[in-house]
């Protein structure tokens, strides 16, 4: 997770994505832009909605945006990373992260969305 620019609490590394990307091309790059990490994007864990106020305007007034969430794993950290002078990446356990996600929205991301996923693939795989 990453620290957030604005405000206590964390995040996970997201954004739009350009008008030439996938989603998945957009979650990988933010990956690298954000927390400076590269690896294999997995599944998508699911999408949520959250409402940001850089994102309201006549068209959208309440600025709902919608998030797909994708499980990344990490395969290289890197040293230096596009946004590292203003981001900090930490390490959590889900359990940990859950307590200290800056949005409920990313709590319930890691909840219902990414332990179901790892219960599913990576334990009933093993």
């Amino acid at each position: 997770m990453i620290n957030s620019s604005s405000g206590p609490g964390l995040l996970f590394p997201k954004g739009g994505w350009e008008n030439d990307e996938t989603v998945q091309e957009a979650a990988v790059r933010e990956a690298i832009e954000e927390a400076g990490v590269r690896g294999e994007l997995m599944d998508l864990v699911g999408y949520y909605q959250f409402k940001s106020k850089t994102h309201q305007d006549e068209l959208n007034p309440e600025g709902i945006c919608r998030a797909a969430m994708f499980a990344l794993f990490v395969k290289e950290e890197l040293e230096s990373w596009p946004e590292q002078s203003t981001r900090n990446r930490t390490w959590l356990t889900v359990q940990e992260a859950t307590g200290r996600c800056r949005h409920a929205w990313m709590s319930e991301a890691l909840v219902e969305g990414f332990s179901k996923w790892h219960a599913e693939k990576m334990i009933g795989a093993g």
